[in-house]
């Protein structure tokens, strides 16, 4: 295992995840809703990328943006309401830990910096899913056209573990099969998930059709066994619709950590 490519996943991991929380805040709104350009305060968000980057606390007012957990009511000025709105330590630590393991499993593969660059992005849809039930185009079909570029530059190097060939069937077949699902009980299968399922496709692909199916299955196994837990808890029913987006995440990286390791 090589320590240093370790550590600068470690690092690459806290700075990307840090900027998260801005972010998954900005883009978690309903869909007939623009995104978020303030915050709850009303201030208007500055910094690069015309505000996209940045921490999750207002400089102008001291009053963070909702952490992944919820806080105080938009606007409230207690201490209470500024210490709930206090950036989330969830998503950049999910972050650190997903850029970790995908380092140490592939180790110092080209394709390694593709799963480095495609990590946070993943969180991000993760979060945003997880807490609106939305998967926004705007970062999911980006994320499946960067997974196939970025993978076609990391065949033509050498020692790569994977095929470009098989990343582009392998989210052509999952996207398909997801856009099975889709049509066959729209209510229980977003579009969302559907688009999501090629990016996740390609990324799976790369390693075979074994590590595709692996991955694949892992996402519907999670998903199952969250619905039964809260079923058994009794905070949900059959009909209770749950965010399938971060059970698809966490699968297709359990598919990868074990491409990796077999590659």
């Amino acid at each position: 295992m090589d320590a240093t490519l370790i550590a600068v996943a470690a690092l690459w991991g806290a700075a990307a995840g840090l900027l998260l929380p801005r972010a998954a805040y900005r883009f978690s709104v309903e869909p007939e809703e623009p995104w978020r350009d303030a915050c709850p305060a009303g201030h208007a968000f500055t910094g690069p990328a015309r505000g996209w980057l940045g921490p999750a606390r207002c400089a102008a007012c001291a009053v963070a943006v909702p952490s992944l957990q919820g806080g105080a009511a938009p606007g409230d000025p207690s201490p209470a309401g500024r210490r709930r709105y206090a950036p989330a330590c969830v998503a950049p630590v999910v972050t650190v830990l997903a850029c970790v393991a995908l380092a140490a499993t592939t180790g110092t593969r080209p394709e390694a910096a593709v799963w480095l660059l495609l990590a946070p992005v993943a969180v991000l849809l993760a979060v945003i899913d997880r807490r609106v039930h939305r998967l926004p185009d705007t970062l999911t079909l980006p994320l499946a056209v960067a997974a196939a570029v970025l993978l076609g530059g990391a065949a033509l190097l050498p020692e790569h573990g994977g095929s470009w060939t098989s990343a582009l069937l392998g989210g052509a077949a999952l996207g398909a099969f997801y856009f099975l699902l889709f049509l066959i009980n729209p209510g229980g299968m977003g579009f969302g998930d559907v688009k999501l399922a090629v990016a996740l496709g390609v990324a799976l692909g790369w390693y075979g059709w074994g590590v595709l199916c692996a991955g694949g299955f892992a996402g519907f196994l999670f998903g199952a066994l969250y619905g039964a837990g809260l079923m058994l808890l009794r905070r949900a029913g059959r009909r209770t619709g749950i965010p399938f987006g971060p059970f698809m995440i966490a699968g297709a990286l359990v598919g990868l950590l074990f491409g990796g390791l077999a590659a």
